[in-house]
């Protein structure tokens, strides 16, 4: 089998344990395979060394790093017959942690080879892919902050989140669904493909990554005496239990807001316009992940 490791040495726990691109040249050899490691050096690097692997006929594609590293990678991989393998090292590991993916050292590597392949869904918002999560309001203000970060990690993600919640106001949204219109205000709102923003925060528990279905929840005004209960049902996979957050499912929705603003794609921070147009590309993406994990998909 033809591989190719992508290596981003800036990513999450890839700067303090720089071996893991050793151990994955080492892993590559023990198995036989032909293949090598490869570092990013550059913003969207990892995007670049994936579309090269696939044109040289590269059966999987592994990455190794955070969130941000994923999606560049598994963008490339969108509707190839190349296989997207994730060794998980960043703050948050969403699509590991949905996917049943260990990090490195508790069985990532093991499961690139013992196991099988699922294939799930990307959404898509503007010319943005996502395999997680995406996101507008106050979600995407802390992933513009957490992205100027020298130390992040989940510690810094809450301290980052506490300091600009005492300041920030809803937003005032149009959705326009299958269902019709509406117009409404909220805290923040996200646009799910997985059920987790990332350590086990469930911003949408009943999502499903190969439904061909994206959720769009919107979170109201979070105050004083709110904040801590919705937190709790967050991190409990409730949320979806609260009365006046509104969720909707379906595979397009475009999103109206009355400027441009932040917007966020698996916890990357873009500049977008105040007009968000969301679809989903089913079926689109090659997964190894352990067999226990394999995802049927749906019609």
């Amino acid at each position: 089998m033809k591989v190719r490791f992508i290596f981003n040495p800036h990513s999450g726990s890839n700067r303090r344990n720089p071996h893991l691109r050793d151990k994955a040249a080492e892993f590559i050899a023990h198995c036989g395979w032909d293949g090598r490691v490869v570092s990013t050096e550059r913003p969207r690097h990892a995007t670049e060394l994936a579309r090269a692997a696939v044109d040289e006929g590269c059966d999987l594609v592994v990455a190794i790093g955070g969130d941000g590293t994923m999606n560049e990678v598994a963008s490339a991989l969108v509707n190839t017959p190349a296989t997207f393998g994730l060794i998980p090292c960043g703050s948050g590991n969403g699509l590991g942690r949905h996917l049943g993916i260990p990090r490195a050292g508790r069985g990532a590597f093991r499961a690139l080879h013992d196991g099988a392949v699922t294939v799930i869904d990307a959404g898509k918002v503007n010319q943005h892919l996502f395999f997680c999560a995406a996101g507008t309001g106050f979600e995407a203000l802390i992933a513009e902050r957490f992205a100027m970060l020298t130390s992040r990690g989940f510690a810094g993600y809450l301290r980052e989140s506490a300091r600009a919640w005492w300041s920030y106001r809803p937003e005032r949204y149009t959705i326009h669904h299958a269902g019709g219109t509406e117009t409404l205000e909220a805290f923040t709102l996200a646009i799910a493909n997985s059920s987790q923003y990332g350590n086990n925060a469930y911003i949408a528990p009943d999502a499903s990554v190969a439904d061909g279905r994206l959720d769009v929840v919107a979170v109201p005004h979070v105050n004083v005496f709110r904040a801590v209960p919705l937190a709790v049902r967050l991190f409990h996979g409730s949320i979806n239990r609260v009365p006046d957050v509104r969720h909707f499912q379906g595979s397009e929705f475009l999103i109206e807001r009355a400027k441009p603003g932040w917007m966020h794609t698996d916890g990357e921070p873009r500049a977008e316009t105040s007009r968000l147009e969301v679809s989903v590309l089913p079926h689109s993406l090659r997964v190894m992940v352990p067999r226990e994990s394999v995802v049927e998909a749906k019609s």
